[in-house]
């Protein structure tokens, strides 16, 4: 008999961020507890709203699955006689463990042959294992926050205020904190009055909808964009939706309803993230657009409530947003009369780090660092680099930017275009911030660029200088989301730059601060980078073998690791790979370490020899240009040509001869097919594909 079980845990509201996190926790913790506990399933679903987390679990068997453990006896030897009869010992072990003695068997352990009985512990009923498993799954979820309420020493999210916990139509009794399991649950906080009793899963979905609670969050997500749209549509617009807004107004709400309101047309000539802004990060509402993409003096705003009168709704959101707008035309207005560089000195008041000084004294930094990349890798920016990075903090001393700190970078960006600043300064003043956070756009100008790596590895250097280093998930500082950050935008500009070079320099402008030794920080922070890299690499589905045979050979030029990355996941893909690969392990296992004798033609005995020198010779002048050129993949191709002749030069050769002349001459000649390689990736590496 197969059944289903349905498990709410009702809650104060759960703040929407944790929201899919927690029912991602909720579906792991169930199928890890299940399976600890041999039960048997066939899918498991997760629900969530505000006010409860929804475990649903398909067609369980009635009973625990049995457990067989092999219990490990006698030695064959002491348990059968020469003619294979059970003895005294066999018996006696058969009747300890409860079986006929013709159930033992014999099983070759590592210490020898030993007579074994297979001992079946039945599996439980359902009922007498859920009310033990059920509890587990509640203790066993994680949130980034808990708290303790009443008099109870319980942790959770938010307080538990009811348990819903039904197999098969049948109430699972259990406890937590003071809360029995039921077959009651509650509808909308507001919207319904009362407990509502369930039988079944669907009676549970049906009934909790019948009181203004859609259960489903994806019903949830598609009903808010459906609205949203509906809405916007009315006043001849398009809201703006994005990913995060859904998911978030998603989280909030239990029973979707739409208001579209309307704000002052002289607010429109606001920069546009100055209006967007405290719309969608402060009120959770939609923006709208026209055809074009041009705001219009419209939201729409999703509201967990049913009135008579939605009019009422509308008006108190549009007095909201028209209080937060007006606050923001002031400050917008405040901030211009001092123009950007006049705000520079204010950055002395801000501290960066305690041990490592002011935002003052970072933006003096990243603008000597600045300058030192631009010197080295587009000397023509210097000057725009240098101004961007004198100019990148200071709004953050502003009044708009104190307010929505959202709009750092934002804010700076359009301050410097009213400042009469260059567009590439001001471009760039928005764009150091790039990326924010895993996913998000990178920086569109090369300035932009360089002034986010000044200001990524001051921080990381910085941080590591002083033995701020993350440790498991300790990362107060997101110094791994700089660091990746760092990586990013390296390989996206193409920025073909030695890595120890700038974070030597970041260190050294750090002065006395620094209390750990810089050589060894450099180290420390290279070593970071390298697997911040390697990581990167792999997301991008490059085979962890060739990302660690390509930074073996380079982990420091980061945009040029990627293209021989890139290049040698795509010449895998070749027929000859796999034994030109075999072919280099030969190569290289032979050579002795450091070895860097020349080849001596007049010492060549055998046309093989000549043969792999000649070809070595002429790949190496046609390869050279090629991997200077970036064009790794035409090089590895031109390269394979070779393996046959390796071939023959190990079917008809004697590398080490008892002559040591003869046997240097012969290492050198397979030197040389190493060495073409050897600006590309470290082949011994990488696995048999």
């Amino acid at each position: 008999m197969i059944q289903d079980l349905l498990f709410e845990i009702g809650i104060e509201e759960i703040p929407s961020s944790y929201m899919t996190p927690a029912l991602k926790d909720l579906e792991a913790q169930a199928c890890r507890l299940f399976e600890e506990y041999r039960i048997a399933y066939t899918g498991v679903r997760v629900f969530g709203t505000p006010r409860r987390l929804t475990l649903h679990v398909e067609r369980l068997d009635q009973n625990q699955g049995d457990l067989v453990r092999e219990v490990v006896g006698p030695s064959r030897a002491a348990a059968f006689d020469p003619e294979g009869r059970p003895t005294k010992a066999a018996l006696g072990f058969a009747r300890a463990q409860g079986i006929p003695v013709e159930h033992l068997r014999v099983k070759t352990l590592d210490r020898g042959e030993y007579v074994v009985a297979a001992i079946v512990e039945r599996g439980a009923r359902l009922e007498e294992i859920l009310p033990v498993v059920l509890p587990r799954v509640v203790t066993s979820l994680s949130f980034p926050k808990s708290m303790r309420w009443g008099q109870g020493t319980f942790r959770f999210v938010r307080p538990i205020r009811w348990l819903v916990a039904l197999y098969n139509g049948r109430v699972i009794p259990f406890e937590i904190d003071g809360i029995t399991s039921g077959n009651k649950t509650c509808g909308h906080r507001f919207l319904s009055r009362g407990q509502i009793r369930v039988r079944n899963f669907q009676e549970y979905i049906e009934k909790l909808e019948e009181r203004y609670v859609i259960v489903n969050q994806h019903r949830r997500r598609e009903l808010v964009m459906k609205l949203a749209t509906e809405a916007a549509a009315a006043v001849g617009g398009t809201p703006v939706i994005d990913d995060e807004l859904v998911e978030t107004v998603t989280g909030l709400v239990e029973y979707p309803t739409v208001v579209c309101g309307r704000f002052e047309q002289e607010y429109l000539s606001l920069p546009r993230d100055v209006i967007m802004t405290p719309m969608r990060k402060h009120q959770r509402y939609f923006p709208v657009t026209d055809d074009a993409g041009k705001l219009l003096p419209y939201f729409v705003a999703i509201s967990n409530m049913k009135a008579k009168d939605m009019d009422l709704i509308r008006a108190g959101n549009e007095r909201v947003l028209r209080a937060r707008l007006k606050d923001a035309a002031f400050f917008f207005k405040e901030d211009r009369r001092v123009s950007l560089h006049e705000r520079i000195p204010q950055l002395n008041g801000i501290t960066f780090q305690e041990r490592l000084g002011t935002m003052l004294e970072k933006a003096e930094r990243l603008t000597q660092l600045t300058a030192y990349l631009a010197e080295q890798v587009a000397p023509h920016l210097v000057h725009d680099a240098c101004r961007a990075a004198q100019l990148c903090k200071a709004d953050l001393v502003t009044t708009m930017v104190k307010e929505f700190p959202g709009l750092q970078g934002v804010m700076g960006r359009e301050y410097a275009q009213l400042s009469g600043e260059a567009a590439v300064v001001a471009q760039a003043i928005e764009e150091h911030y790039l990326p924010r956070f895993a996913g998000d756009r990178l920086p569109g100008s090369l300035v932009g660029s360089l002034v986010g790596l000044a200001d990524r590895l001051d921080t990381v250097c910085g941080c590591f200088g002083i033995g701020l280093i993350p440790s498991g998930s300790e990362d107060p500082y997101a110094l791994r989301r700089h660091g990746q950050g760092i990586v990013q935008i390296l390989l996206s500009a193409g920025i073909d730059l030695p890595l120890s070079q700038p974070i030597r320099k970041s260190l050294e402008l750090f002065g006395d601060r620094l209390t750990m030794p810089r050589e060894r920080v450099a180290q420390e922070v290279m070593g970071f980078l390298a697997a911040r890299l390697q990581a990167i690499l792999i997301e991008r589905g490059v085979p962890g073998d060739l990302v660690e045979a390509v930074l073996a050979v380079d982990a420091e030029r980061v945009s040029d690791a990627g293209k021989r990355a890139e290049a040698l996941a795509a010449f895998r893909r070749e027929a000859d790979f796999t034994e030109l690969a075999v072919a280099f392990k030969r190569v290289i296992r032979i050579l002795p370490k450091d070895f860097s004798k020349s080849v001596d033609p007049r010492r060549f005995a055998s046309s093989a020899e000549r043969a792999l020198h000649g070809e070595a010779t002429t790949l190496r002048a046609e390869t050279e240009h090629l991997v200077k050129a970036g064009d790794y993949v035409r090089a590895l191709q031109l390269i394979a040509a070779i393996r046959p002749i390796v071939d023959m030069f190990f079917e008809e050769v004697l590398v080490m001869a008892e002559d040591r002349d003869l046997q240097d001459n012969r290492l050198a000649i397979l030197k040389e097919v190493a060495d073409l390689f050897c600006g590309i990736a470290n082949f011994s590496k990488i696995t048999a594909s």
